[in-house]
């Protein structure tokens, strides 16, 4: 069924080698405004190479990328204005808290003090925010990037393994964050090696093998195909 909402990501034949080693193959997929789109695969299968080419940190050895209607090789900056990406592991200087991390990266995308003062709330730092990173559990590390990966309103979010070291309580909360960002108009691509995540919150998945798509179908298609 064509999906009449506006389209916000058209991937078209990608592709990208390193040496002899082809990483992704061919990968064509669109993704509309409002939808949450699932990469589904395990380790090795090309998720987060195909993840780096839309956000512009991997160059591909082919094919094409259109993000809110920008091509990316034409009008980069465009491009990468209308997305936000969380990557798998995500690093911040051990000695900066939370705070002063947060209105950092909202002043490099010029963003209004209350940006930063809403994605601190989102995350419920629950007394770190004024805290160094150096004290933080691995969850509290990715609970800051998934902050940082929301500050911008941009119409796309890509999110890496976005529930690596998180708690029950957190992956509650990163699923109730992305289906905000749905309802409210944004589109999220997320990976992961985990059917059950996937079918719980997207609305589409697609399953990457060896670098190949070898299938993206509405949620209730993929249950019925993988039983």
């Amino acid at each position: 069924m064509k999906n009449s909402s506006p389209q916000v990501l058209k991937v078209e034949r990608l592709g990208k080698s390193f040496g002899r080693v082809a990483a992704v193959r061919g990968v064509s997929f669109s993704v509309y405004s409002g939808e949450i789109v699932a990469l589904l695969g395990p380790n090795g299968s090309g998720k987060t190479t195909t993840l780096k080419m839309v956000a512009g940190l991997i160059q591909p050895t082919c094919g094409a990328l259109r993000i809110a209607g920008y091509d990316l090789l034409t009008a980069r900056d465009q491009a990468l204005a209308s997305l936000s990406f969380l990557p798998q592991r995500v690093d911040f200087p051990k000695n900066l808290s939370a705070r002063e991390i947060i209105d950092f990266y909202a002043g490099l995308r010029s963003l209004p003090p209350a940006a930063a003062q809403e994605a601190l709330r989102r995350t419920e730092f629950n007394g770190f925010c004024d805290r160094p990173v150096c004290e933080y559990s691995g969850g509290m590390v990715q609970r800051l990037g998934l902050a940082v990966a929301s500050l911008p309103q941009a119409p796309l979010l890509l999110l890496d393994e976005p529930t690596v070291s998180l708690d029950p309580a957190g992956v509650r909360d990163f699923r109730e964050y992305a289906l905000a960002q749905k309802h409210s108009g944004r589109s999220v691509i997320f990976t992961t090696h985990l059917l059950a995540e996937a079918e719980r919150l997207a609305d589409r998945i697609g399953i990457l093998v060896a670098g190949r798509l070898a299938m993206m179908e509405q949620v209730e298609n993929v249950r019925h195909r993988v039983q």
